[in-house]
């Protein structure tokens, strides 16, 4: 195998592996996405909701019961690290907004590496073709040496 082939497939196989990380990466995104898009639903049903309504409330595994609000003044929120807190309606809603900001954050910093990742792959890319190119000139330069010789 010559240095130029060993070249491209250590491109390739690097090129197959930034790959993958940004395919990674998209999955997380849409993952927060998903997180921001419940965030808002249920500040949503904070702000809808009054006591005495009738609610679904999920058990898990897709099971739900109905349930009767009887205060919605207090309200616990999740706060990360199996941790949650107990908040005034306007202090859960707050809370959740700044869940939601931070999300926003995370979405930021993880595009930006999926920018750097492609960036990279770019350039990655370009080597490949530069390899090839000066491949194809030497076939090039061979056949023609070759064509002098048979004269």
């Amino acid at each position: 195998m010559s240095a130029g082939q060993q070249q491209l497939q250590a491109l390739s196989q690097e090129l197959q592996e930034i790959q993958g990380t940004i395919e990674t990466l998209q999955t997380t995104v849409e993952g927060i996405r998903q997180d921001q898009r419940e965030i808002d639903d249920a500040v949503e049903a904070i702000e809808n909701l009054e006591s005495d309504s009738v609610v679904q409330v999920p058990l898990g595994g897709g099971a739900y019961v109905r349930a009767t609000v009887d205060d919605i003044d207090e309200l616990i929120v999740e706060l990360g690290a199996d941790y949650a807190a107990e908040f005034e309606r306007d202090r859960a809603v707050e809370t959740l907004e700044n869940k939601r900001a931070r999300l926003d954050d995370r979405i930021d910093e993880v595009t930006e590496r999926i920018s750097e990742l492609e960036a990279e792959s770019t350039q990655l890319e370009q080597q490949a073709q530069q390899i090839q190119q000066q491949a194809l000139q030497q076939q090039m330069q061979g056949m023609q040496g070759q064509g002098d010789r048979d004269e």
